[in-house]
């Protein structure tokens, strides 16, 4: 590795080390933030130790004119982007992304230069691999002005029995009339916990389409934030997660309209059975001067037994007058009159409720155009609803 990006990289680490003695772990409901997740279960993030992941079952590869690499080679090979872009969005500022920040062992960057075209998407693969460990994986992806690209990232346990934590980042940046679209899907094992920090900033007249699919984990907090940073920015995020058992995942977004003439679009949809629990919590922050706003969020739960549990907090902070603010959230069971009905026409319980499961997710699927990434969201959600109906 060059002195450069050693010396970018061991700097980054020390000051992260550094920072953590000053940095408390939230306290359950005493923090702002953390009110529904059961962070006092955890118990002492240091018992957990760092452990790299196993190596994905192939590597991703490279389109011509695009960088595709570990971290810490992409550092070495590209340290002006690396330096530019690494940490410019996560700050470190929390027990979780500061411990990543000095202690990650997997990353990747992919890096689209300018006016460069993807026809195909760019596969990325974490797995935790190490029972007791702390698996700390990075995620940076930077588009240039003009290029467009589609990044799949999974993150996945190494089989059904591997416990511990898995705790990530992932900073997104679009350039000028760029565009991305980013598909994140969790798929951990029911042992683990899983934390993420993820954020991206959009800049004049790009465009990010970010797919996040939360299935796995026994307790998670993600937290997800969007920023328009320019002018003419558009960013659409499509959530959805199926928990079972008693699994509880927590999901807090932010949509920064930090500029006018910025449009967001954020919906969220999750099936809960068994005990399970799930929060979403969604702020639409609009800066002074972002006039001619467009922002949507809203939430969506159906919940398959009476035990199983979901809130979802919308929330505005808006500091512009020429804006167009709209949000939605809604919990409910499943209609016993639709049952009722397909059940007149033939059906079996079980096949009914199926019916108005898929129909419940069919709204997500229909915010993507028929093609490759559609049918890879439906077969992952079929997958999972066979686990949750299992």
């Amino acid at each position: 590795m060059t002195e450069l990006a050693t010396d970018f990289l061991a700097a980054r680490r020390a000051r992260a080390r550094d920072s953590l003695d000053s940095i408390e772990m939230p306290a359950f409901r005493g923090v702002t933030g953390w009110e529904f997740t059961p962070i006092d279960k955890l118990g002492d993030l240091d018992a957990f130790p760092p452990a790299p992941g196993a190596e994905p079952d192939s590597q991703p590869e490279a389109p011509e004119g695009v960088v595709v690499l570990p971290l810490a080679e992409a550092a070495e090979q590209l340290p002006d982007v690396v330096e530019r872009h690494l940490g410019s969005l996560v700050e470190g500022d929390s027990p979780f992304s500061a411990r990543n920040d000095a202690l990650w062992t997997d990353g990747a960057l992919v890096y689209v230069p300018r006016n460069v075209r993807v026809e195909h998407p760019i596969r990325l693969s974490n797995v935790h691999a190490t029972t007791g460990s702390a698996l700390h994986w990075r995620t940076l992806v930077v588009v240039d002005e003009g290029a467009e690209a589609e990044v799949w990232d999974e993150l996945r346990s190494a089989d059904d029995d591997t416990d511990g934590i898995v705790n990530g980042v992932v900073e997104l940046v679009v350039g000028q009339a760029a565009t991305l679209r980013y598909v994140g899907v969790q798929d951990l094992n029911e042992k683990t916990w899983v934390f993420g920090d993820e954020r991206a900033m959009v800049l004049r007249d790009g465009n990010l389409d970010w797919v996040t699919l939360g299935f796995g984990a026994k307790h998670g907090k993600v937290f997800l934030e969007t920023v328009l940073g320019e002018p003419g920015a558009t960013a659409r995020v499509t959530g959805g997660y199926a928990t079972h058992g008693r699994q509880h995942l927590d999901f807090d977004t932010r949509q920064v309209h930090a500029a006018a003439n910025c449009v967001s679009d954020l919906a969220y949809r999750g099936i809960l059975g068994g005990r399970s629990s799930a929060v979403w919590r969604g702020m639409i922050e609009v800066q002074e001067g972002a006039q001619r706003t467009d922002a949507f969020q809203e939430c969506r739960n159906l919940l398959l037994t009476k035990k199983a549990h979901a809130d979802a907090i919308p929330g505005l902070e808006i500091l512009a007058d020429d804006v167009r603010c709209t949000h939605a959230a809604a919990i409910a069971q499943i209609d016993p009159d639709q049952v009722f009905y397909l059940r007149s026409r033939g059906l079996r319980d079980e096949q009914a409720r199926r019916l108005v499961i898929e129909g419940f997710l069919g709204a997500l699927l229909e915010r993507f155009a028929e093609g490759e990434l559609r049918d890879a969201v439906a077969e992952s959600l079929d997958a999972r609803l066979e686990k949750v109906l299992g």
